[in-house]
């Protein structure tokens, strides 16, 4: 952050927390272990003010981290970290110890992390405290016991792993607490370069001050939001609580053919999805009777005008630099043809209004922009009032300028219009809006475009907005994928202008690390052609097991397991198996298959054999899983999809419909134990060697499957062929 800051503490007592924060966050720290014994941590800046005591440490670093949300969030979100900053240093105390370790694994039972669905200092707080203990947390780290507060503790590792490892190697453990470090080492000279070891934003907003920065996230509501969207929404919260300052949420409600109140009540809905803190809500179409008022002033004083060129001409006029047949019409006639556009005339819905800029300008958006067009369809927010309508290039400038906006972020696709937008201002005469530009977000295989997804909607090529091949936020939960990862996927690219295209397998992967160690474990059998195996000597009589539906991971609960002499076996499974050969069946044990019984085609039609439970795991080539032969098993439908298009990036000019993916959706019936009749919507499990799932129906009854949406692990390509 370019401010020196020296943290004095005690040799016998290094505030952990306030390390490994400074770390993570990019805060410079030189330390000094010689405060006696007791005393507060200390920081000590250059101009001779200190502050003292870890959590107002913690606090320091937090708001001057450069990465997002680690203290700044709202009134609330900040309040539960102090709240967990006061909680953390029970953990030190020796009888308080496990009984702090159980308040915080029942807490994080459906929780990712302490407070929000981001890393805060209230995180490293919790990791500081178990990790000063040192053989004690080690110990409980290894058992069973707070399996919550486990994953916990080893996700922080898993993204700051050469920090943490650091910290704890230089200060706990073999070294122990407490020994003295060698006077003035630079905490950010270690052998880790910290500030490579996590992707933060470096970035700052220009002109910029804190608490006084107020930005807007403007969707058209055309459409769902998408992962686009999600990522412009996620930059204006990140530099909002970076400067203590605000997000507005703004509808750019100007075009009612495209436009419908579904889609404000979803975008809503998928904001409130991604976390986003906003101030208010407000309309473009708030401002209409303004920017109404504010286009005929610019068409009296001759800085705009009305025009009835035909559109493809003046399109192809503004291409070559003509000026149009109407440029200079008199206020007069433009008045004149203004208020037929208002009444929206036969006349008016001929004409348009035009900014009066430059023709001849190499900047192709600076050539007589177009500021309203007539439009006869009723407004979905306020009916038929107007026949008028105002182009976002003329509503944006403005309606920034009047809200207080102090920069307007957009992606750098629109960067030659950017002369365009400050023109404007200028010539409407309103405050000036700092732009500040970032990349779009990229995917293969993708289009973000609202009216290319609208095409699928519209042509029956997908099921609606929230289709799980679809890149809205609706349709990428719906698939499987925790706003975490989306998130975390988000912000870790930061606000570079570089364009990118970014590849799924990385959004995968980091949602797999995310639920994987606590999502539970079923079994499913396919249903085509599933095969029995009898065994000789299983249970005359069907017994039941209760084991856990996550072997390492108590929080999963438990599941109801039968055991029986005929059991189901997945046709694939049966085909791998000899004559002769020992199997393992997955929970139960070792088994022999003596027989296999086909038809005069050659179809497995059953197999025959017995248990050898004394049998070893690790001789087996085959580990099969298996479902006995109850009639509580339940049918399920497993859904896989693809791709909706076959390019990773279209080509300019290259239409979406020639490269359309003819085969995006797979169902097979299969059958599953008994003991998801419980799943609920939502709800992702892990069906055993069959891959992640997300519960999209659960059980209702027995003629209904359930549906599992498969969920990508970051490993596959594509997955269906045609």
């Amino acid at each position: 952050m370019g401010v020196e800051i020296k943290l004095s503490f005690p040799a016998d007592s290094p505030p952990l927390s306030v390390i490994a924060a400074a770390k993570i966050a990019g805060v410079h720290l030189s330390e000094d272990p010689t405060l006696s014994s007791g005393s507060p941590p200390t920081f000590l800046f250059h101009n001779g003010q200190t502050l003292r005591g870890i959590n107002v440490l913690l606090r320091y670093v937090g708001r001057a981290a450069s990465i997002p949300s680690f203290y700044n969030r709202d009134t609330c979100e900040s309040s539960q970290i102090d709240e967990w900053l006061d909680y953390a240093p029970i953990l030190a105390s020796g009888s308080g110890f496990e009984a702090a370790c159980s308040h915080i694994d029942d807490y994080l039972l459906k929780r990712t992390f302490i407070v929000g669905h981001s890393l805060s200092i209230a995180d490293i707080a919790i990791w500081a405290g178990l990790a000063g203990t040192g053989p004690r947390w080690e110990s409980l780290r290894k058992s069973k016991k707070f399996q919550n507060l486990v994953r916990l503790f080893n996700s922080l590792y898993t993204e700051h792993d050469a920090i943490l490892n650091e910290v704890t190697s230089v200060y706990v453990a073999k070294k122990g607490a407490g020994k003295a470090i060698v006077k003035g080492k630079d905490l950010q000279q270690s052998n880790v370069d910290t500030r490579n070891s996590r992707p933060t934003f470096e970035v700052d907003l220009p002109g910029a001050e804190m608490g006084k920065v107020c930005l807007r996230f403007a969707p058209e509501p055309s459409g769902y939001l998408h992962i686009g969207h999600a990522k412009a929404a996620l930059l204006n919260q990140y530099f909002a609580q970076r400067y203590q300052g605000q997000v507005i949420i703004r509808f750019d409600d100007t075009n009612p053919a495209k436009e419908s109140n579904e889609f404000v009540e979803n975008l809503l809905i998928d904001i409130e999805t991604l976390g986003i803190k906003y101030e208010t809500v407000t309309y473009t179409s708030d401002y209409f009777p303004q920017l109404m008022e504010l286009a005929e002033k610019m068409i009296k004083v001759g800085k705009a005008y009305v025009d009835d060129t035909p559109r493809e001409q003046m399109q192809k006029e503004r291409m070559d630099g003509i000026e149009s047949k109407c440029r200079n019409h008199t206020p007069e006639e433009n008045l004149r043809l203004w208020k037929e556009m208002i009444a929206g005339s036969e006349r008016g819905l001929q004409c348009c209004v035009r900014g009066k800029l430059d023709m001849q300008d190499p900047n192709k958006s600076l050539r007589d922009p177009v500021y309203y067009r007539c439009n006869p369809i009723p407004h979905h927010r306020i009916g038929s009032k107007y026949k008028i309508y105002p182009t976002y290039d003329f509503a944006c400038p403005f309606v920034d300028s009047l809200e207080g906006i102090t920069h307007a972020l957009r992606s750098s696709e629109y960067h030659d219009r950017n002369a365009q937008y400050y023109r404007i201002q200028e010539d409407m005469g309103v405050r000036k809006v700092q732009i500040y530009e970032f990349s779009r977000l990229n995917m293969v295989y993708t289009l973000l475009s609202k009216r290319k997804l609208l095409w699928f909607v519209q042509n029956g090529k997908v099921d609606g907005w929230d289709d799980p091949r679809f890149p809205t936020v609706q349709g990428i939960v719906r698939r499987g994928l925790k706003i975490e990862a989306l998130i975390q996927f988000i912000l870790e690219q930061g606000a570079s202008k570089n364009l990118n295209l970014m590849e799924w397998d990385k959004l995968w992967t980091i949602n797999k690390k995310i639920f994987d160690p606590i999502c539970a474990r079923h079994t499913a059998v396919i249903d085509e052609r599933r095969v029995f195996l009898t065994l000789s000597d299983g249970p005359k009589k069907p017994f039941v097991r209760i084991t856990p539906r996550h072997k390492k991971y108590e929080g999963a609960g438990k599941k109801a397991t039968t055991y029986t002499s005929r059991i189901w076996l997945d046709y694939a499974d049966a085909e791998s198996i000899s004559v002769n050969e020992e199997v393992t069946l997955m929970d139960w044990g070792n088994a022999i298959v003596k027989e296999i019984k086909k038809d005069e085609n050659g179809n497995i039609t059953e197999l025959f054999g017995c248990l050898n439970l004394e049998g070893s795991v690790k001789t087996t080539k085959l580990k099969l899983t298996w479902l006995p032969e109850i009639d509580e098993l339940v049918n399920i439908s497993l859904m896989e999809f693809d791709y909706l298009i076959t390019k990773k990036k279209l080509e300019e000019g290259e239409d979406f419909v020639d490269v359309l993916n003819l085969c995006t959706k797979k169902e097979t019936a299969a059958i599953g134990d008994s003991n998801m009749r419980n799943l609920k919507r939502g709800e992702v499990l892990q069906l055993e060697r069959k891959g992640y799932f997300r519960c999209d129906v659960p059980f209702v009854r027995q003629s209904k499957p359930i549906v599992l949406f498969a969920i990508p692990d970051g490993r596959q390509q594509t997955v269906l062929k045609q």
